[in-house]
């Protein structure tokens, strides 16, 4: 017989030590943050661009958050645990009329505490544990600490050619479910793009919609960058493709990114079935948004005078920026695809591997960390089917940052 584990830990417990969901990438920035460059402190410093945020507004959020500091007592005490009927009822006019495109109603949200939170809990309700959820890559990489690390859930990946700019196509999904080892229930989809930066048409999203009802899937629309769009194409929320989504598919949306508000933890769901939405509700206790935030966030979705304001200089500013990266980039040699929306560019650094292998790719990320003190996501933490891609997130510095940042990169890669 074998004697008691000398772990105090369970088995699961002992897992997350040994297979952290963070990934490595994430856990260099914040060994490396304290060291953060600054122009005239630290000129030499570490710089982050692989944090998806926005942190050039906080000076115009700052003093309009301040005006809602008065808080009344009721938001002290419990509430409904999917958020309170009057700060549903604000995001449910605000949403309506600046991100979905038509009208929805705030019995049909359920706002938690952050967009991680409203996926893990939405997709518990979804599926089972082993069930398989599609995810087209390039993608963003914490989806799959949101739907494997308690879900249980098997994220079966899309994979997409840099041969015709990663365009997802109905031929690779129906590629990708015929070659699943386990039950496909969904497809997550992520439009604002993460991490190219694509803005989908209504068209695309009309066809991405019909293949999900033919596969008989549901489809799970995540719209966090709906607001973060400065190029030609204008966005399209999934909501306003028809009259009604019907019981398959939802939407998702967070203050994390529109409002560089990630720190609040504030998450929504949109979705038009009554079922996904009561088992939502049993299972929101553990995720609550504070009152204390649902307050500040509803007085501030309900200032429709500042919200104009705010998206105007907030896409006039991702612009800049883009424009920014994008004549830096070309001044090193270095190409990256298009972005229309959100905080990030995917740049193309194959020509730098000194092998095409993903072991190639994480030496070359490792330089760049090491040498230059930059930090980028490394194309495998995307799921890029092919090495050497990296993703660049340019909005979470300044612009002397940005310069600076791609001006080291250029130099390891010169060398």
């Amino acid at each position: 017989m074998t004697g008691p584990s000398t772990s105090t830990l369970s088995l699961r417990g002992r897992q997350l030590i040994d297979q952290p969901a963070i990934a490595e990438y994430i856990r260099a920035h914040f060994q490396n943050a304290a060291e953060a460059w600054d122009a005239k402190a630290r000129p030499d410093g570490y710089i982050a661009l692989c944090i998806a945020e926005n942190r050039g507004m906080w000076e115009v959020l700052r003093p309009q958050l301040a005006n809602y500091r008065d808080i009344p007592a009721r938001v002290l005490g419990y509430d409904a645990m999917t958020g309170a009927l009057e700060f549903r009822t604000k995001l449910a006019a605000f949403m309506s009329e600046r991100v979905l495109g038509r009208r929805v109603e705030a019995e049909q949200l359920a706002a938690l505490a952050g967009a991680g939170a409203v996926l893990e809990v939405l997709f518990y309700a979804l599926a089972d544990p082993g069930d398989g959820v599609l995810v087209p890559t390039p993608s963003y990489a914490g989806f799959w600490t949101d739907l494997e690390t308690r879900d249980g859930l098997e994220i079966v990946t899309v994979p997409c050619a840099s041969e015709d700019d990663f365009r997802l196509t109905p031929a690779r999904l129906d590629a990708a479910m015929a070659e699943a080892t386990v039950p496909i229930k969904a497809l997550l989809f992520t439009t604002p793009d993460n991490p190219m930066g694509r803005v989908y048409t209504r068209a695309q999203l009309l066809e991405v919609l019909a293949w999900a009802e033919g596969a008989g899937v549901h489809v799970v629309f995540d719209e966090v960058y709906a607001l973060s769009v400065f190029g030609e194409r204008p966005f399209v929320s999934a909501a306003s493709l028809r009259e009604r989504l019907g019981p398959w598919a939802h939407v998702i949306w967070a203050f994390s990114k529109d409002f560089g508000a990630s720190g609040l933890r504030c998450g929504v769901l949109v979705s038009e079935n009554p079922e996904v939405l009561a088992a939502v509700d049993a299972l929101s206790y553990w995720s609550a948004c504070s009152g204390d935030t649902q307050y500040l966030l509803g007085e501030l979705v309900a200032d429709a005078d500042f919200i104009d304001g705010y998206i105007e200089t907030m896409r006039a500013r991702l612009g800049q920026a883009y424009a920014e990266v994008h004549a830096a980039l070309a001044g090193i040699g270095v190409h990256h695809l298009p972005a229309d929306g959100g905080f990030f560019v995917l740049c193309d650094l194959r020509p730098f591997l000194d092998e095409p292998s993903f072991a190639a790719e994480h030496r070359l990320w490792r330089r760049l960390l090491d040498e230059a003190r930059v930090n980028l996501t490394p194309g495998a933490a995307c799921r890029v089917a092919e090495p050497g891609f990296f993703r660049l997130c340019y909005a979470s510095e300044p612009v002397e940052a940005l310069r600076e940042a791609v001006a080291r990169v250029g130099r390891v890669l010169a060398g």
